[in-house]
Formats: C-alpha cells, structure tokens, sequence
C-alpha cells in the first residue's frame, strides 16, 4: 500500500537546531511541492515526481493521486526530554508528540540533533522509516544530523572534496537520509526499510560507482556539489532512485 494524494507531514526536532539548520530542512520540505517552473530544472519537485512515475502510478490503490507532502506543523524538544541515547523503540513515542491531524495519511518526520545517539545510528542506518502500530499504522520517518558521530558515512559524500551547498555537512547530510526515508515512506508506510532506495546507495550522478557519487553540479559562487534546486534559492544533493522498469539508478544529472 502506498500513500497518495496530499500528505500532512510534522516535524518533531530533537535536541537543538540552529534557525539556519532548520530553514534548511523546511525549505527542503516545501521544495517537494513546488509547482514545476518554479524552481530551475533539475529541481527537488522533479526528483519527487519520479518517485511517482516509477511506483505510485503503478499503484492499484489509489490511481490518478500523486502524493504531494504538505509542511503541516513543527514541534521542538530542545531539552531532550527522553535522553541523548534513544532506543528505536522510542523513536514512536517521539513522533506521536507531532503527529499531523490526519494521523493515518499523514507522516511524522523525527529529527535528531548532532549529540543524540540513536540505536543503530551510524553503525547499521543513519535514518528509518516505519509505522506504529499503537496509532493507527501512522507513519514515522527518522534521520539523524551525523556532523559530530559520522560525517564520512552518514554525510557522504560531503567533506574535504564534496562541498556541502548548504554549507552545514550534517544538514545537508541528513536530507539526503531524510530523502530516502521520505521516499519509502510514501512507497511502502506501512514496512520497515527503504523500497524506493536500497538499490542505488551512494548514487548522486551518472557515471557513479563505489567511493565515487557521480557527476554532478557545481555552484561557481561557492564551489559546492549538488543535483536539485529548491524552494527559495536552495541547492540539495538527492540519491537517485532505483527504476524497476531498467534495474538501474535514476538520475537528475
């Protein structure tokens, strides 16, 4: 089952986030549903509407419904009120916390501050998507900012050679994370893992293989590395997307 038509998603930040880092997130968000022209080509909203084309169109369940994510509401806990160590097993009660007002078509997103420790996280995952059973299978997506516990592996491929186009290596980290929850998300809520993106770890651009993220595009202002253009002016780096049709990755550059 996937999820369709416009999908309320809330954000539950964890621990503390500059307004710059969260501006980063937000616009991301919003870059999702941009109408197309608004932002230059290849944009964010084009990188989403492929998800659309390769899975959700196919879909039985809802035909002719394309899933647009809709910024619903934002909820801080600054003071980490469950502690800095979380176990996955909290990361519901978490998103319980900002869930939207449509809880069983709309998706929580769980994000968690460079000094959380999570379950798991930059061992076996750096974000997750999955759904609670005690709320009706609401859906939750989680990702963590990486800058302090794992930047080369949950950041990749930002560093000494990648520059970040947002300039914050952990945030812009944690969208490409975030990205790929969100698409599995909407893909398969109801599962845990990643459907829509397992298949093409580490693939930004053509031309990518292993320790390599492809071609991609170059900001001549800053020198950073991106492939999508977003709401107001911003830059993202997306992982491409697995085609079922080709069993290959999907680009946007």
């Amino acid at each position: 089952m996937e999820l369709s038509g416009d999908i309320p998603v809330s954000v539950l930040w964890y621990g503390r986030f500059t307004p710059a880092q969260k501006a980063i997130v937000t616009d991301f968000l919003l870059s999702l549903s941009t109408a197309p022209g608004q932002a230059p080509a290849p944009s964010v909203s084009q990188w989403w509407s492929t998800i659309d084309r390769l899975y959700l169109s196919k879909a039985d369940t809802a035909p002719g419904k394309n899933a647009r994510l809709v910024l619903a509401g934002q909820v801080s806990d600054e003071a980490c009120s469950l502690g800095k160590h979380l176990a996955l097993s909290q990361l519901p009660a978490l998103a319980m916390r900002a869930r939207p007002p449509k809880p069983s078509g709309g998706v929580t997103l769980v994000l968690t501050a460079d000094d959380v420790a999570v379950e798991g996280f930059c061992v076996t995952r750096c974000g997750l998507h999955a759904s609670n059973a005690q709320t009706n299978n609401a859906a939750y997506a989680w990702a963590g900012n990486p800058a302090r516990q794992c930047p080369g592996k949950c950041a990749w491929p930002f560093g000494a050679q990648v520059v970040p186009p947002n300039g914050d290596v952990g945030v812009d980290g944690m969208v490409i994370n975030m990205a790929s929850a969100l698409a599995g998300v909407v893909t398969k809520p109801f599962d845990q893992g990643d459907r829509a993106m397992t298949a093409c770890p580490g693939v930004y651009g053509k031309g990518a293989y292993p320790g390599y993220a492809g071609e991609l595009l170059v900001d001549e202002a800053t020198g950073a590395s991106y492939n999508a253009n977003g709401a107001h002016g911003r830059k993202y780096l997306l992982p491409a997307l697995f085609d079922p049709d080709t069993s290959s990755c999907a680009t946007l550059v």
